[in-house]
C-alpha cells in the first residue's frame, strides 16, 4: 500500500477511555485522504443521554463539522468494532471512502453480520472495507468490560 498508516491504535486508545468513562468501549479515527487524524471519538451514549453517540457518528459529525460538508469523499475510518446499522448507514452517507474495523459484531453489527447495510441496492455508497485488523486486543477490551459488567 505504501505509506499506508494505520490509525487502530489510536482508535483502541479512545476505545480504552471509554471504557475508563463507564462506556461501552468503541473508539474512532477519521483520517482523510493524506492520512492526517481529522477526529477521533469513544462511544459517550451514556454520558450524553444519546443513544445515537456511538463513536463512528461522533467522529463523523466532528469531521463534518470541521470541514464544513456533510460528506467525506475520500477519508477513512477505522473503529474498534464492526459498525452497527445505524453507523453504517452514516458511513454510506458521508461517503466515507474506506472502513477499517478491527472486531467483528455478530450481535449487533451492520456490515459483515445483519443488515450488511453496504450489499443493499438501496446504499447509494459503499465504502471499501478491511476487517480484522488489530481484532484480538479489540475483542479482549470488549469482552473484559462486560465481565466486569456481570461481575
Amino acid at each position: 500500500m505504501g505509506g499506508f498508516t494505520s490509525h487502530m491504535e489510536q482508535a483502541l486508545d479512545a476505545a480504552r477511555a471509554a471504557g475508563t468513562r463507564g462506556e461501552v468501549p468503541v473508539g474512532a479515527v477519521l483520517t482523510d485522504a493524506g492520512g492526517a487524524v481529522v477526529a477521533v471519538a469513544g462511544n459517550r451514549t451514556r454520558e450524553l443521554n444519546d443513544p445515537t453517540a456511538h463513536a463512528e457518528m461522533l467522529a463523523i459529525r466532528a469531521a463534518c463539522a470541521a470541514l464544513g460538508s456533510e460528506r467525506l469523499p475520500g477519508h477513512s475510518l477505522y473503529v474498534t468494532l464492526e459498525p452497527c446499522a445505524m453507523c453504517a448507514a452514516a458511513i454510506g452517507f458521508a461517503r466515507i471512502a474506506r472502513l477499517y474495523y478491527a472486531a467483528g459484531d455478530p450481535k449487533s453489527g451492520g456490515v459483515a453480520h445483519g443488515a450488511r447495510v453496504f450489499a443493499h441496492p438501496q446504499a447509494h455508497h459503499a465504502p471499501e472495507v478491511y476487517d480484522g485488523i488489530n481484532e484480538a486486543e479489540a475483542s479482549e477490551l470488549l469482552r473484559a468490560f462486560f465481565a466486569d459488567r456481570r461481575g
